[in-house]
């Protein structure tokens, strides 16, 4: 993991670049706070589908496709973590539930964030929580 703050990394073979990045660590920074919590080290790589799908068997033992694997490393209310989004996964759901990408990549982004804030999303009561939080996040972006 990088030294200190908010990293944005691209696996080698994908043609991807976040746009306003400075813009989107602000808004990461700003929903952490309103958390009452605070920014570690928080790396995030955008990957493939297959790149995260080895994630997903290796560490996690699932052989199935996702969006976001989150890797929680904070300690007490200092948010640290490994983010991997899969931006094939990202642009198929951006479809799927007719959304502009760039929307649906920040909602993803943010769910990382909410989950090392210690957000759930494996029963329907969190799934909605969590859903509420990520749309309050997208409405602070702009």
């Amino acid at each position: 993991m990088p030294k200190s703050g908010i990293t944005f990394q691209v696996e080698d073979d994908l043609d991807f670049s976040l746009e306003k990045e400075t813009k989107v660590i602000n808004w990461i920074k700003k929903i952490i706070k309103q958390e009452g919590k605070t920014a570690g080290t928080i790396s995030y790589l955008f990957c493939s589908d297959d790149y995260l799908l080895k994630i997903n068997k290796q560490f996690l033992k699932h052989n199935f496709y996702t969006d976001i694997i989150t890797f929680d490393y904070s300690e007490k209310n200092k948010i640290e973590g490994e983010i991997f989004i899969s931006i094939d996964r990202v642009k198929e759901n951006a479809i799927t539930f007719k959304q502009p990408f760039q929307k649906e990549l920040m909602r993803t982004i943010i769910h990382g964030v909410l989950h090392l804030c210690g957000y759930a999303d494996k029963k329907p009561a969190e799934e909605k929580q969590m859903r509420e939080k990520e749309n309050q996040a997208l409405v602070l972006l702009g």
